[in-house]
């Protein structure tokens, strides 16, 4: 069980790593997902992965 947890926090730092690097076409577009990602962790990083990665440029 303890492995499970450890593997959670790697993809929610990752994400958050993903978020932090990325180059939208709008400033204001990554504060929106740092924040989603940051009050809804689990939401918020499957959100990232399905939706917000195609915002990139």
């Amino acid at each position: 069980m303890f492995g499970l947890g450890i593997i959670g926090f790697l993809i929610y730092a990752y994400t958050i790593y993903d978020v932090v690097i990325s180059n939208f076409h709008q400033s204001n577009d990554k504060l929106i997902w740092i924040l989603i990602v940051i009050l809804l962790p689990f939401l918020g990083t499957i959100l990232w992965f399905a939706v917000g990665r195609g915002k990139r440029i």
